[in-house]
């Protein structure tokens, strides 16, 4: 059964940083482009950033970039989203995706996913 758990998340105050895990079960990240997603009360779910399976390429929404930084694990079977410098903005439910794609490709689009993660919440508030 593929299975892809998201933690790290909680309570974090402006500016300050957490890091979210994408541990997947039942097969081999390393052959998956992985997206991060959001989710805010009352909004549509957006694509935060995606790094493809050869981990050569990461693309970030404009509203992260230069905040969050993507990376992975093969050997651990996991994949991070580190986010700095947060925001109130950033509260959301994090989900991490799962797709097969061209080994250097990736998307911030949810239609190429196949498997998604239970999410995480994240709450930026002092």
């Amino acid at each position: 059964q593929l299975q892809l758990v998201e933690s790290g998340g909680g309570l974090v105050q402006p500016g300050g940083s957490v890091r979210l895990s994408c541990a997947a079960s039942g097969f081999n990240l390393e052959r998956y482009a992985i997206g991060w997603f959001r989710q805010a009360p009352g909004k549509e779910r957006e694509g935060v950033s995606c790094i493809s399976s050869s981990g050569g390429m990461t693309n970030y929404a404009d509203s992260v970039k230069g905040r969050f930084t993507m990376s992975r694990d093969n050997a651990k079977n996991t994949v991070y989203l580190q986010m700095n410098s947060l925001k109130a903005e950033d509260t959301a439910v994090y989900y991490c995706a799962a797709g097969r794609m061209i080994r250097t490709m990736c998307a911030k689009q949810s239609a190429p996913y196949s498997t998604w993660g239970q999410g995480t919440q994240v709450t930026v508030s002092s």
